[in-house]
């Protein structure tokens, strides 16, 4: 009986944990070529842009903890929220000048992508098919530090600097979710009666 409820409660926590990825995957795709259109030709947008890419990190993490047993019990999302909302208040107080901003969201990248590596870790023995997310919190550490880089050089950066990062966000959470499909289809494959 209680080897069914734990195998319930996984299922329906990597069933939430698709919807997830695939609705983070969506935003940053939207986000990049929001970015890369509007986001060039208008400064006001350019800066809602950038503010709103942490906010709505900061409000990911806080939903997708909430179903995952909460801030408390999820110690590097709870991190994590706190720093997305931070960071987008300090890219508030940056702009315009968007080598602060490209500084200030390099340290948000090394930040974030450690904490995210951190909750995919602690995932893993629970859902599996984290190693996405694994990858995307490496990249994003090194990523922001290129950015910290990239914002002491001379020439001006702009929104279509984040872009890329974003991308790759897009991809590792598609990647995650689809790997997450994938494994829920090929356990249904192996137990069709849904047997535990």
């Amino acid at each position: 009986m209680t080897t069914s409820i734990d195998a319930s409660g996984r299922a329906a926590q990597e069933s939430w944990l698709q919807r997830y990825y695939f609705v983070r995957a969506g935003f940053s795709a939207i986000w990049v070529v929001a970015a890369l259109t509007v986001g060039k030709g208008s400064a006001l947008a350019s800066a809602i842009l950038l503010v709103g890419y942490p906010a709505w990190d900061a409000l990911s993490n806080f939903i997708d903890s909430k179903r995952s047993g909460g801030l408390a019990k999820n110690g590097t999302q709870l991190f994590n929220f706190l720093a997305s909302l931070a960071v987008a208040l300090a890219l508030i107080i940056s702009l315009p000048d968007m080598h602060r901003v490209l500084g200030v969201f390099g340290g948000w990248a090394i930040v974030s992508g450690l904490l995210q590596l951190g909750t995919a870790l602690r995932r893993w023995k629970a859902n599996g098919a984290q190693w996405a997310m694994i990858l995307s919190g490496g990249q994003s550490a090194l990523a922001g530090a290129f950015f910290i880089s990239q914002a002491q050089m001379p020439a001006m950066p702009s929104i279509a600097t984040v872009a890329g990062y974003a991308g790759f966000g897009a991809f590792y959470f598609l990647v995650s979710a689809l790997s997450l499909s994938f494994a829920a289809w090929r356990r249904r494959g192996q137990n069709p009666r849904g047997q535990v």
